[in-house]
């Protein structure tokens, strides 16, 4: 469902491109992945989860979208192809740095609960990332 979701969103975004308010769209796209993981962590029904799914893979799909449309936008010529390398690899990182903090998580205390705080962990993120970094928060053409 995630990947269903993603499928959905990018299609939606290839018709209809963000134009406007790409800050406050990204912030929002990463709380709409915390919440939809929080709701996945505690359903019971089968339909609310693929639901939350779907929702959580269209909420990831917009802050890839944007993610990677500000690095392609803001990053100098010369310099495109090491920041996006680097990039990479801090995404791939972060992406195996917490498949590993979950499964720890889960051990400690259980699955339902790891799930539950990761998505806690986003929204508290996602809140603190708007107040570090007002510039991007506010940013509304992403470019331009």
């Amino acid at each position: 469902m995630p990947a269903l979701g993603a499928l959905a969103m990018a299609l939606v975004l290839a018709w209809q491109p963000l134009t406007r308010r790409s800050g406050h769209a990204l912030f929002a796209a990463v709380a709409m992945f915390g919440v939809a993981t929080i709701v996945f962590g505690f359903s019971t029904s089968l339909y609310l989860s693929l639901g939350a799914l779907f929702v959580l893979g269209a909420a990831d799909m917009v802050s890839v979208y944007i993610r990677s449309t500000l690095v392609q936008a803001d990053t100098p010529d010369d310099m495109r192809g090491r920041v996006s390398a680097v990039n990479s690899v801090f995404i791939g990182a972060s992406n195996e740095l917490g498949e590993f903090e979950s499964g720890v998580l889960a051990a400690l205390t259980s699955t339902v609960a790891a799930v539950v705080i990761g998505g806690i962990g986003t929204l508290i993120v996602a809140l603190l990332w708007m107040r570090l970094f007002p510039s991007l928060r506010d940013r509304d053409r992403l470019v331009g």
